[in-house]
């Protein structure tokens, strides 16, 4: 994108130096100068503790062919190609938005309290073979990294996968207005940001905000599984509405779940056909399901397309199955957890053929005044659920909750990890599984190096 366009885009004021390179091509945008490739734009934040605008000339000694700047002129060397912005994070925005309207690839956003990225990398198997595809890298899905990666998309991209991931109420509206999707998935409700929103009904009225820039022929995608959703879900607007998962209500129904050591397989109602998918768990094929009604959607057929699930690779530390010298199969999905997602984690574990169940389970983080009624729940959860489980190994603070509430005969609790694995070791079996979840801070991951 050339100079000019940039300055266009932003409602910018090129200096002297940028005016007189004008007709140049920017290639890529960076806002860390340790990111920065060769004829990259800057834009500096200002952020609590550190302001951007100081790395500006080490930007451009980095390779940088252009800053934003939100400082008065004079403030940078002028020899140096500056535009004078208002806000760089607005800039940045209006950048994205321009750039999208630019390459209008098919737009599908995904939302949801769990599931979001794995749902993204459905897609994605799903889509590639048939489409020239990029996905949101990483945890790139709110209002600075959703813009960063539209900005990566090639020209040539037909499908452009967005997650949406939110903080408060209004975020999933502002990125679903700035992208306007053709499709757009909202995978489930649980109780993430419930300090924040106050209940879970105001969860799924944020979640929900995805559609509030939906284009009137996309389509909408979602689980009837879930009344909070069931509540607020317009079936009458313009856009199509379509459903999946258990209940007999969605369009398509999951049913005859089995899982075998090379993942899960299910029927689909009412077209009658199986679907296997190399990841664990019912969620997964919840997950997998919603992708496929999205594929349905980008004009493919789903009989045609369900079998691509076989090259299906997930981020890490999602229901990532490993085996331990033991022979024991290891499940880590430590990357994050909310109580709904460590309960779905949990029933996976226990409907596995094993001859022994071990559940390692951290604190769930971000809960705040709810935290010990929910950690409460995950104990009443493994309680009343139909499985056995031989040890329930504990760690953190929050997660004490879990282990005093649990009928667990072989259940202990740690405060540091390495004596929580120490047991582990001396525990398993060569027909073991092993569940670690826990919230990103626990870092239970860390486990696996112990052991």
């Amino acid at each position: 994108m050339s100079i000019e366009k940039i300055a266009e885009l932003c409602d910018g004021k090129m200096n002297m130096r940028a005016e007189a390179m004008k007709g140049e091509s920017i290639k890529g945008v960076s806002i860390d100068t340790r990111t920065l490739g060769e004829n990259n734009l800057f834009i500096p934040f200002r952020g609590e503790h550190v302001d951007g605008h100081r790395f500006i000339e080490q930007a451009f000694r980095a390779g940088a062919a252009l800053s934003l700047t939100e400082q008065e002129p004079g403030a940078v060397d002028p020899d140096l190609p500056l535009i004078h912005v208002g806000d760089g994070l607005v800039a940045l925005q209006d950048i994205a938005r321009g750039y999208l309207q630019e390459v209008s690839p098919k737009v599908i956003a995904i939302t949801g309290s769990n599931g979001k990225t794995t749902t993204k990398d459905m897609v994605e198997c799903l889509l590639a073979p048939h489409f020239r595809v990029k996905k949101t890298i990483g945890n790139y899905n709110n209002e600075i990294g959703l813009p960063l990666t539209i900005l990566q998309l090639d020209r040539d991209t037909e499908i452009s996968i967005l997650e949406m991931g939110m903080d408060a109420k209004g975020d999933i509206h502002f990125l679903s207005r700035m992208t306007k999707p053709d499709i757009a998935i909202l995978t489930n409700v649980g109780e993430s940001h419930i300090e924040k929103l106050g209940s879970r009904e105001n969860i799924a009225e944020a979640k929900y905000e995805i559609v509030d820039g939906l284009k009137e022929a996309g389509t909408f995608i979602y689980s009837r599984d879930y009344p909070l959703l069931e509540n607020i879900v317009d079936r009458e607007a313009s856009y199509n509405v379509r459903s999946a998962g258990e209940s007999g209500k969605n369009d398509l129904q999951i049913a005859n779940v089995r899982q075998t050591d090379q993942g899960t397989r299910f029927r689909l109602h009412p077209l009658d056909i199986e679907v296997r998918i190399p990841q664990l768990g019912l969620h997964n094929a919840s997950n997998a399901t919603l992708a496929l009604l999205a594929a349905e959607a980008a004009g493919l057929d789903i009989n045609e397309v369900k079998g691509h699930f076989d090259n299906l690779v997930v981020t890490d530390m999602r229901m990532e199955q490993t085996r331990h010298p033991s022979g024991a199969t290891i499940i880590n999905d430590a990357y994050n957890a909310s109580p709904s997602s460590m309960k779905s984690a949990i029933d996976t574990v226990g409907r596995m053929e094993a001859g022994r169940r071990i559940l390692v389970l951290g604190d769930i983080l971000e809960l705040g005044s709810y935290s010990h009624e929910l950690h409460r729940s995950v104990a009443q959860h493994i309680n009343d659920a139909p499985y056995f489980f031989d040890y329930l190994l504990t760690y953190g603070e929050a997660a004490k909750t879990i282990h005093e509430k649990a009928e667990v005969e072989g259940k202990h609790h740690y405060g540091e990890i390495g004596d929580l694995a120490q047991h582990l070791q001396q525990v398993l079996t060569e027909d073991s599984v092993v569940l670690l979840k826990g919230s990103r801070g626990m870092a239970l991951e860390r486990v696996n190096d112990y052991i």
